[in-house]
């Protein structure tokens, strides 16, 4: 089921299934800013990474000695979620912990996602809730995809030096060398063959926030980061979207570690707490 959101400016669907954005739609552009997902290409729209980011060795992990599997992403983008709350511009939905969880991620937990429409800005907040008593580790991303066109380009705040991390394209894990991607630059162009080598995975960014613009004409969608220590850039290639991936972790390396809480990026959340983050996009139009 779709649940909408909506104001003088945008309407916003939501499904159910996933927690996964399925349209942000201006009303005065008469415009979908969000890809719209095809099979043939790439199915998903923007889905939820939890409580892993990208692949593990082998699909593979190990906590307080026993070995247990995860999935690409892990399972939160393929589970049925609750509708918590909805107003005329809001909404939140929850997804708690139940036997399949358990069995692949053994830790109780409440991960609540609200949507809030302000203006012509989308606020999309995140909350992990620790439900046990001791600590509890986990990896947390976004995934929105947003229409555009080869030669449209994402543009940071400031000048940035930055590299990306290069991947195993068989195994889908980080390799010890890294690219370089920009060098005291702000821009990164949108060309056919960027996502040849997977995505851009990027971190120790200054910018608060990179905005998606054209040549073409002046729609944008300017987009905080939430803070995140990892920034994913993907799409299939020559493909119409451009996914902006906002990530608390990050896809296993080649190096094999001996427990999750070894895990690179991951987070560790101390008993009864919660953690936060928040991505916003802003539409000009």
């Amino acid at each position: 089921m779709i649940h909408y959101i909506e104001n003088e400016f945008l309407k916003v669907g939501v499904k159910e299934y996933g927690c996964e954005l399925t349209s942000v739609y201006s009303k005065h552009a008469n415009y979908e800013y969000l890809w719209q997902g095809d099979e043939s290409v790439w199915y998903g729209q923007s889905p939820i990474l939890f409580p892993i980011v990208g692949r593990l060795i082998d699909d593979k992990y190990r906590l307080n000695g026993k070995e247990y599997e995860m999935p690409k992403h892990g399972f939160a983008r393929k589970m049925d979620w609750k509708l918590l709350d909805k107003k005329d511009a809001e909404m939140s939905f929850i997804l708690s912990e139940d036997e399949s969880t358990l069995a692949c991620y053994p830790y109780r937990f409440d991960l609540i996602v609200q949507f809030f429409i302000e203006g012509k800005s989308l606020n999309v907040t995140h909350t992990v809730v620790n439900k046990n008593d001791d600590v509890m580790y986990f990896s947390l991303g976004a995934h929105p995809g947003f229409n555009c066109a080869i030669g449209d380009k994402l543009v940071f705040d400031e000048p940035e030096t930055l590299r990306t991390e290069k991947i195993d394209l068989v195994r889908s894990l980080r390799l010890p060398e890294t690219l370089p991607c920009l060098t005291n630059e702000t821009t990164i162009t949108i060309t056919k063959d960027i996502f040849n080598e997977d995505a851009l995975i990027l971190h120790g960014i200054q910018s608060k926030h990179i905005t998606l613009k054209s040549d073409n004409h002046d729609r944008t969608v300017r987009f905080d980061m939430g803070g995140c220590p990892y920034l994913g850039i993907w799409a299939k290639p020559g493909a119409p979207y451009v996914c902006i991936e906002p990530w608390f972790g990050v896809n296993d390396s080649t190096e094999e570690k001996t427990d999750f809480s070894q895990k690179d990026g991951i987070n560790a959340l101390p008993a009864g707490k919660q953690f936060e983050f928040a991505w916003i996009a802003e539409f000009s139009h």
